[in-house]
């Protein structure tokens, strides 16, 4: 998401402001934008201090021993916590975070002194930075840097994890491996006579069960007197599945239902085995794959992962980023409800509900006609967006402006005339002549 919060010029109708004497002056969001950012150049100086507080109690500790550095530790985070009045915890945090942003990521800490990020977007980005090896820090750094001067929070955490993976695809394979040998199940006692039933598997696997189970569980509480709420069906289904190992309980409506879930390859990957997914031609065999395969509201998975679900199980809607889909783009004027397929594509072009800012997976938002069926929108594919309930209520109610953009961005125009632009998460991929102009 983009952020145009610059004063406007003179003759720009689309934002209404407030001038005296030709001179800008501030509106309402200007002042909490300006507060917003003083908050930013005190969280880096804060850190800074953080750091030289511990840098100074530290070097009495130099050749005493790794014990007494330990103590002195421990009271620097006590001091810390009780002058701040927050948990030892909360103050551990703050010193880790401090160094590494002081010591190990100053261009972060630079942004963050500027104004042009925020205390949570560091707080994220040095929470993912641990867990990376220190060979891929030059690759991710500077492009988690400009994620984080133009992304909300969510959309940042999303896209950071995704940029982490792919620079680290070519052990993807290896580390899952390592991950699915310690797969388990845990019963964990709960109060009054319950207890929680925890599976440790792949994350494939558990969005499908709860996918099947959720589907199952809407199906049965559409029936006439039923009761219970979505979460307590959901568990009921799940003990009948586990226990029983039938579903006569089940409505018909229910019966059969499967899980559906979207994995994303790169078609060069498919390739590079000389296998092909749902038909897949084109480039030559023999490419290094850029991108790892991915799995829609989870992540990457390995490739081999990737190419079994490829095979044509059913349950699995194959899209490949190569311009081969088939799916029907437009019904233009002809039909107000978008046809299954299209439907599909669109929440797999966006990912996430397209206002600025929210994170709710596709699959629980309503697909919007960004011009209004009744104004002469179209049922298309340039024209469709995913958006939640509160969301869409907002865009047609709520003062806001809403146009989609190139490649299915939506820039959305708030009731005080600034604009916010929402990428997709992915682009849908056509064909077109070497003469026509890319339409997305």
């Amino acid at each position: 998401m983009h952020f145009d919060d610059d004063p406007p010029d003179d003759d720009d109708p689309g934002r209404d402001y407030r001038s005296a004497d030709d001179a800008w002056v501030p509106d309402a969001v200007d002042l909490v934008l300006e507060v917003a950012t003083m908050l930013s150049v005190f969280a880096a100086q804060q850190l800074r201090r953080i750091d030289a507080m511990r840098r100074e109690a530290l070097a009495e500790a130099v050749g005493r021993g790794s014990g007494v550095r330990e103590i002195i530790d421990r009271g620097i985070r006590l001091e810390l916590a009780a002058a701040l009045r927050i948990t030892e915890y909360a103050a551990a945090e703050l010193i880790v975070r401090a160094d590494a942003l002081v010591h190990r990521f100053p261009q972060m800490l630079d942004s963050l002194s500027g104004g042009r990020t925020t205390e949570r977007h560091t707080q994220i980005f040095v929470a993912a930075m641990a867990g990376l090896e220190v060979e891929f820090h030059e690759r991710v750094v500077p492009q988690a840097i400009v994620l984080a001067e133009i992304e909300p929070v969510g959309t940042f955490r999303r896209s950071l994890r995704a940029l982490l993976e792919t620079v680290r695809a070519e052990t993807l394979s290896e580390r899952h491996a390592v991950a699915v040998a310690g797969r388990r199940t845990v019963v964990e006692p709960a109060e009054n006579g319950m207890a929680w039933y925890m599976a440790l598997i792949p994350e494939v696997e558990a969005r499908a069960i709860d996918a099947r189970a959720t589907a199952m569980a809407k199906a049965i509480a559409g029936r006439e007197g039923e009761t219970r709420t979505l979460d307590q069906i959901r568990a009921d289904v799940v003990c009948d599945l586990l226990i029983e190992g039938w579903t006569d309980a089940v409505p018909d409506e229910a019966q059969g239902i499967r899980a559906t879930v979207a994995v994303t390859v790169p078609a060069l990957a498919l390739l590079d085995r000389g296998d092909l997914c749902d038909g897949a031609a084109g480039a030559g065999a023999g490419s290094g794959v850029s991108e790892p395969a991915t799995v829609e509201g989870i992540g990457p998975i390995p490739i081999e992962r990737a190419r079994e679900l490829c095979g044509g199980a059913d349950g699995w809607m194959r899209i490949l980023t190569h311009p081969e889909t088939g799916v029907v783009l437009s019904v233009g004027r002809d039909q107000y409800r978008p046809p299954p397929g299209l439907r599909k594509l669109v929440k797999w072009r966006a990912g996430r509900c397209m206002a600025p800012g929210c994170g709710m997976p596709t699959d629980r938002c309503e697909i919007d006609h960004s011009i209004d069926w009744m104004l002469g929108g179209e049922t298309s594919i340039v024209n469709l967006a995913p958006l939640c309930k509160g969301h869409h209520t907002v865009k047609h109610h709520g003062g806001w402006g809403v146009r989609q953009v190139d490649g299915g961005a939506l820039e959305w125009t708030s009731p005080s005339g600034r604009r916010y632009r929402v990428d997709p998460e992915r682009r849908v991929p056509v064909f077109r002549t070497s003469s026509e102009p890319a339409p997305f």
